[in-house]
């Protein structure tokens, strides 16, 4: 792979939501100075929804790194799971020790003892979970029971949730109208601007130990256009481009690299390519930049 061949100390595209590449624009800064506010008020419940690719599991697990030993985290990646399997799931994140046979009450009850013996510590449990647009209606059902767990003063457990639109329109449904009604603070992230994925694509290669000039700022705004900004899409395009200069020895990406990558991409290749007529055009086009590569024009 082209890691060595570029001296980069870790792959800077890689999709694995890596916290050590977190790049503090302004969406991803905003969501997370939002969900700190709302739990240092000890809210209920927090909401946060984006589309597809927007960087809501990297946001999710800068969260969890970024809180102080005040709060306890508990963190559900896999929100396919039944009430009872959530019962079971949050209160192993807590440390309580549970085996097959314990007895559904008596584990709820040891749950609500732990979010007490933590409150009196003073610290707060935070149940953060991703993909949270999975979660049926009974595992929403089970959210609500918690989040009834509560002192006099203040609320035992804060949620927040992470998911997708579809997580707004599950919402919408008269069924979960009570914690509906319970969400103090949403934040919906946004894709990234031009600048913004300029911007991105350099921090990227440079946290990685590498020279930002390898993919030059005019691919770079090609780049957001094609993607729209979409964060995952960035990755993959650029880990492309970057494939395809490192299979030529190059030591600088260029529009033929780039152009290769686009039309290998799916999401990008339809927005960028309309009709029939115009694909033949850019084949013609990647024909003639591939002629000029070997004619030792490869540069440009």
């Amino acid at each position: 792979m082209y890691q060595h061949f570029y001296h980069f100390t870790d792959m800077p595209f890689s999709l694995t939501p890596n916290t050590e590449f977190f790049c503090a624009l302004a969406p991803h800064n905003e969501a997370l100075k939002v969900i700190l506010s709302a739990l240092s008020m000890s809210e209920g419940f927090i909401k946060v929804t984006g589309e597809v690719g927007t960087g809501k599991t990297l946001l999710c697990r800068k969260l969890i790194n970024h809180l102080s030993d005040k709060f306890v985290a508990c963190y559900l990646p896999n929100p396919y799971l039944s009430p009872d399997e959530l019962r079971f799931a949050f209160a192993k994140e807590l440390g309580l020790e549970i085996n097959g046979k314990s007895d559904l009450q008596g584990l709820h009850s040891a749950i609500e003892t732990q979010l007490l013996a933590l409150k009196k510590e003073g610290r707060q449990a935070v149940l953060i979970i991703d993909e949270a647009q999975s979660l049926s209606w009974d595992a929403l059902e089970m959210l609500r029971l918690f989040s009834n767990l509560e002192t006099e003063k203040s609320k035992l457990l804060q949620i927040v949730m992470f998911g997708q639109p579809e997580l707004d329109e599950n919402l919408a449904n008269p069924k979960v109208r009570q914690i509906r009604q319970r969400i103090s603070f949403s934040y919906t992230l946004r894709t990234m601007t031009s600048p913004e994925v300029d911007y991105y694509i350099a921090h990227r290669l440079k946290t990685a130990g590498g020279d930002e000039h390898l993919i030059s700022k005019g691919l770079r705004a090609f780049i957001a256009v094609v993607t729209k900004g979409t964060p995952r899409l960035v990755n993959i395009v650029c880990h492309k481009i970057l494939l395809r200069a490192y299979g030529q020895g190059k030591s600088s990406a260029n529009w033929f690299h780039t152009l290769n990558a686009v039309f290998d991409t799916d999401d990008c290749k339809r927005r960028f390519i309309p009709r029939q007529s115009i694909v033949l055009a850019s084949l013609a086009v990647l024909g003639a930049l591939g002629m000029l590569h070997i004619y030792g024009a490869g540069g440009l």
